[in-house]
């Protein structure tokens, strides 16, 4: 990659993809997602609650960083602390976390590069924003200091969602990270947190705001708002309207820079830099948000780049011989147990009951012909799903849980291979 508008080292410039072919900004040259991330510096995961989108997304940023090389970090913007035990660490904050080599023993891997993984403060980030962007130190100070500020910090206009962009906006401005992993909230909260920029500099540029704070601030109430003031003031109290009345004046010298950041934020979510992956099952409900928040994203002219459905059945189930060989099976079970037991294989009592041993073999032979039944369904709404992205993954049911480092790295395998 190269060197983006943010001073983006190019550290990335040379990695390669699994196969050893360099993969150049903006493409993907074998089609997958492996290619997909090498490709960009900032991956959005977002998608249904409860599909392994926090076990996906760091498990990008874990292979990135075993194969790409360069810094990786991973953060969430889910209020769920899942992300902390997945990498097998005790906790991770606002300030981004490295993650040691040592998390890999017993792998056999090594990292080629640095994985650093952070979750989102809202408060911290909030304080750090104002710290940053206010006019001088006495504005700051006065914003930090109003009564309502810790309230608005964490309920204002979205700012948990508005936050969390503004957030990714300046980490990859600093330019420290060759590959950011987004990790968002739920999908329905994900769209929030694609509509948040929009909304603030909505907001900041409204003329409700304006024409709520002008008259204070030139300390004469106009007939025009009197009686929404003389109602106010008696609902809410003077008191609590002059604290908002300061809030916001004191946040006026703030405005301008903060609809211009929204701005730049909107800007770099769309940018070619930036590529959203869905995370989905293909349970009816979380297949249904999937499609619709694909939708929204093409909608909004968003870089949808891959489709990623946890636990499919496996592809072998839709192989004809096997099948064939169930149904046959299936149609003979009371003769395959006769010619087993007339065998007498190993593991079969000399006593067993033919009419036992048959029912066991059509037993499994239903269940294998009725997993097929599903997975060839699957495959037809995996086709569908398919046809909104350029790169889909199909994960399999894995063994067990993603809980550590190693098992990461396992379901990251099974996402780039």
């Amino acid at each position: 990659m190269t060197a983006g508008a943010g001073g983006r080292r190019t550290a990335g410039a040379g990695r390669t993809t699994g196969a050893g072919r360099t993969a150049g900004a903006g493409r993907t040259d074998r089609g997958d997602l492996e290619a997909l991330v090498a490709a960009r510096e900032i991956v959005v995961c977002c998608g249904p609650g409860g599909v392994g989108k926090t076990s996906t997304a760091a498990a990008i940023g874990t292979m990135a960083a075993l194969r790409h090389g360069g810094r990786v970090l991973v953060v969430t913007v889910d209020p769920a602390r899942r992300l902390a035990t997945a990498l097998g660490l005790s906790g991770i904050g606002n300030d981004a976390t490295v993650v040691p080599p040592a998390a890999l023993a017993g792998t056999g891997l090594t990292f080629r590069g640095q994985l650093e993984v952070a979750m989102l403060d809202t408060k911290q980030s909030w304080d750090d924003l104002v710290r940053r962007h206010a006019p001088d130190r006495r504005s700051a100070e006065e914003i930090l200091a109003n009564p309502l500020y810790e309230n608005v910090a964490g309920r204002f206009v979205q700012s948990h969602d508005y936050i969390a962009a503004e957030r990714l906006y300046e980490l990859h401005l600093q330019g420290d990270y060759d590959l950011i992993v987004v990790d968002t909230p739920p999908s329905r909260n994900a769209i929030d947190f694609l509509e948040a920029p929009r909304r603030m500099a909505e907001f900041f540029s409204s003329r409700l705001l304006r024409w709520l704070v002008a008259p204070y601030r030139v300390r004469l109430v106009n007939l025009a708002s009197r009686p929404f003031t003389q109602v106010a003031d008696r609902i809410l109290g003077s008191a609590f309207l002059a604290d908002v009345t300061e809030f916001f004046l004191a946040f006026q010298g703030m405005y301008d820079g903060f609809v211009e950041r929204a701005a730049a934020v909107q800007a770099l979510l769309a940018d070619p830099r930036t590529t959203f992956v869905t995370v989905s099952t293909l349970e009816p409900a979380a297949r249904r948000e999937a499609e619709v928040l694909m939708s929204e994203l093409i909608a909004r002219g968003l870089p949808l780049g891959a489709l990623v459905l946890n636990k499919v059945l496996p592809g072998y189930l839709l192989d004809p011989a096997p099948a064939a060989t169930a149904e046959r099976l299936r149609a003979d079970a009371a003769g395959v147990a006769a010619t087993l037991l007339a065998a007498g294989p190993e593991g079969l009592p000399p006593d067993a009951d033919e009419r036992l041993v048959a029912g066991v073999l059509n037993e499994v032979a239903e269940s294998y012909l009725g997993y097929r039944v599903v997975a060839r369904r699957e495959a037809e709404q995996r086709a569908r799903l398919g046809a909104l992205p350029s790169v889909v993954v199909s994960v399999p049911y894995l063994d067990q849980d993603v809980h550590d480092l190693a098992s990461l790295v396992r379901l990251g395998e099974a996402l780039f291979t």
